[in-house]
């Protein structure tokens, strides 16, 4: 006679937590870098809104914010923009989606006249910068 008992064994249940674990560490890392890279169709979608109040504030102003008043220009009127400012272009600081704010920089030698970019994923490296230039 058998007593059938019904169930799993102990090895029967480390194999497939094995299974499971090895599936998760060659999954997750993968995933983990497509999140990053998710990321940088919202961080351009930010720079174009950013770049619609720069040139409604060059509109207003006669030329666009200077490297040292930064985005802020787009938010508090600088007291170097006279009265033309019709501002706020912005209604907030801002930031890009990985919780940094944006970054911006007069640049009168470039076909926009200005940059602006998000330092990306990771701050150290300019490889995964998202900018409005076709190259960071």
């Amino acid at each position: 006679m058998t007593t059938g008992r019904g169930g799993f064994t102990l090895i029967e249940l480390m194999i497939v937590v094995i299974i499971m674990a090895a599936l998760a560490g060659m999954v997750l890392p993968r995933l983990m870098d497509r999140a990053d890279d998710m990321k940088s169709g919202p961080a351009l979608a930010g720079i174009e809104s950013i770049t619609t109040g720069l040139k409604l504030y060059k509109l207003d102003v006669g030329r666009y914010p200077k490297s040292e008043e930064g985005l802020a220009a787009l938010m508090v009127q600088p007291g170097s923009a006279g009265k033309g400012w019709k501002g706020p272009y912005l209604e907030r600081e801002p930031k890009d989606p990985w919780g940094r704010l944006y970054q911006y920089q007069l640049d009168p030698g470039s076909l926009m006249g200005f940059k602006v970019w998000s330092t990306g994923a990771d701050e150290a490296s300019a490889a995964d910068d998202v900018t409005n230039l076709e190259t960071p």
